[in-house]
């Protein structure tokens, strides 16, 4: 059961962590709103677990372009 991080800009995959057994405290997951939650994590049907965060390049446009936080995708 592979966790996979993904930036929710641009698609790039961060990392991966390979564990048989995690638990969602371990991730900081149960810190996160219901909403945020949600928004954030995907479980696939594969048992893959999808989580959306931010690569450093898009953290770096946003910081440029503060604008861009308005937008769900600004990465063409």
């Amino acid at each position: 059961m592979p966790i996979i991080y993904q930036c929710r800009h641009c698609g790039h995959k961060i990392g991966q962590l390979d564990q048989q057994m995690v638990d969602a405290s371990m991730l900081g997951l149960d810190q996160l709103s219901v909403e945020d939650r949600q928004d954030m994590v995907n479980y696939q049907e594969n048992g893959d677990i999808q989580i959306k965060s931010i690569c450093e390049s898009c953290e770096e446009s946003l910081g440029k372009n503060p604008q861009y936080h308005e937008l769900d995708h600004f990465i063409q």
